[in-house]
């Protein structure tokens, strides 16, 4: 067992080093990425920062150990996926610590990172068994017509750092499963927790050597060749719309198969005859959970005019009640933005939107914290008399801000909510669960919750957006259709008669 393996999963277990072809590597550039705890400030880890030639030694490790590992029976490709789930169970309070500690996530998004990871690595034990083919009789005399499903090969995961652990296992899991090799690189800011936190489990359970690769290193230096690599079959991605537009064009250009789950505007709609009490829970829920910075987070409140002022006091009655703070307190709901430039460029949008004719009911402003400078925390946000194009709306803006809007009728609140080139998810409250569903059938978004709100993720459910918000999917068998390919085998078993 590598020296590594041995250490802990802590910030303190020396991540110093690159994980290819089954070793801890050093990264060929000598050079290092500090890791800050977002509460805190302060460094707590340093990771390598890898150069392109180490993106190569990935990718051919990943290309190398491909066929040996499909080759793999399903059962023991089942059985690893399902002692990595029972490693990452018995792991799960280091882990969460650092959640915490890198992610800035408070103690329900640590425990809903690891949920959630383990229900996809309980899908994903499922997949080596769906990897099944078709039988079809032939139109020509004596033919046989076989299609198998098979591995695509190398699979590139570039993962986000608002949720590194499960956004990262979505994709990492099913896709070693269905028989592919994977090169991993995690966001610059979450480098253990998305990436090299993977490689240790990984090695923990036994997985063969470049089954998977983890290379850390910056986005300016090293993304583009990882995005393009011609070694890579399909680059699987989650972030920004901006940039995912850049990696999908790279993908493109080795026509390598593209997953793409980018940003949302997300609506929540609250009709005049809704709940209002189930409403309010769910909208403080999905406006301020891991600090907004969720793509599936309520981006804009749709209130009808009739309960607009109600809901308006109450959600920020319900705002000002939160405890914001260091996520190092167990009580702390609204904890760090994850940096300065994120934080910076939520507040101008509110700054922006007030200046426009809005009224910041309460927030607009970062929470200082007793001994650290520069605080990352932004206090919930709610703000009034806003309209869609106004910047807290029109924008997606991470964070734990509470635009809302009124509206006259269905009609206007639908023609708000899709008022955006983005389509990820949404939300509805109305009188009763059909009126709710059949606003939903007239939202142009990927997914819509009645009486709840956005924030939705399950395994076995198919989970993509529309427009700007993505292309393919993920979860149950949508990211199975996107590593895998069919291959068509006939076989002639009497001589064939041609014309010629």
């Amino acid at each position: 067992m590598a020296q590594q393996s041995q250490l802990s999963y802590g910030t303190d277990g020396a991540w110093n080093e690159l994980y290819i072809n089954g070793e801890w590597v050093t990264a060929s550039s000598g050079e290092t990425i500090d890791v800050e705890d977002p509460s805190t400030r302060a460094t707590v880890a340093q990771v390598p920062a890898a150069a392109e030639e180490d993106v190569d030694a990935a990718y051919e490790a990943a290309a190398a150990a491909q066929s040996d590992w499909e080759a793999t029976p399903p059962a023991r490709r089942e059985e690893l996926v399902q002692e990595l789930l029972e490693t990452i169970e018995d792991r799960s309070e280091e882990v969460a610590e650092l959640v915490t500690t890198e992610v800035g996530g408070s103690a329900v998004m640590a425990g809903t990172s690891l949920h959630l990871a383990e229900d996809q690595l309980s899908e994903a034990a499922t997949v080596p068994r769906r990897m099944k083919g078709e039988h079809a009789r032939s139109n020509i005399p004596g033919k046989e017509n076989i299609v198998q499903r098979e591995a695509k090969g190398v699979v590139t995961v570039i993962s986000p750092w608002n949720f590194p652990l499960n956004l990262s296992m979505r994709a990492v899991a099913p896709a070693i499963a269905a028989g592919n090799t994977v090169v991993l690189k995690p966001a610059t800011n979450t480098p253990i927790v998305g990436g090299l936190l993977f490689a240790r489990l990984f090695e923990e359970v036994g997985f063969p050597d470049g089954v998977l690769n983890v290379v850390t290193g910056r986005g300016s230096e090293i993304g583009d060749r990882v995005a393009s690599h011609p070694k890579s079959d399909v680059v699987a991605f989650t972030g920004s719309t901006p940039v995912g537009r850049r990696v999908a064009a790279a993908a493109g250009e080795n026509l390598a198969e593209a997953a793409m789950e980018l940003g949302g505007n997300n609506a929540h709609i609250v009709t005049d005859d809704a709940d209002i009490d189930a409403a309010i829970d769910a909208a403080v829920f999905g406006s301020f959970v891991h600090q907004g910075q969720v793509c599936i987070s309520i981006n804009r409140h749709l209130v009808h005019e009739d309960v607009y002022d109600e809901y308006v006091e109450r959600l920020t009655e319900r705002a000002e009640s939160l405890p914001a703070g260091s996520v190092h307190d167990p009580d702390t709901i609204v904890g760090p933005i994850i940096d300065e430039s994120q934080r910076d460029e939520m507040l101008e949008y509110v700054d922006e939107t007030v200046d426009a004719g809005a009224t910041l009911e309460t927030g607009g402003e970062t929470v200082e914290l007793e001994d650290v400078d520069n605080s990352l925390v932004v206090a919930p946000t709610v703000l009034s008399d806003v309209t869609n194009e106004m910047s807290a709306a029109c924008f997606e803006h991470f964070g734990p801000i509470a635009p809302v809007i009124p509206f006259s009728d269905i009609d206007e609140a639908v023609e708000l909510a899709n008022d955006t080139e983005y389509g990820l998810s949404g939300s509805v409250h109305a009188g009763d669960v059909g009126a709710g569903k059949r606003i939903a059938d007239r939202l142009e978004t990927g997914m819509v919750h009645v009486n709840d709100q956005p924030v939705n993720d399950e395994a076995h459910v198919s989970f993509g957006g529309t427009g700007a918000s993505g292309v393919g999917g993920y979860n149950t068998t949508d990211f199975l259709e996107e590593v895998t390919e069919k291959k068509w085998i006939s076989l002639q078993h009497e001589p064939r008669e041609f014309p010629f």
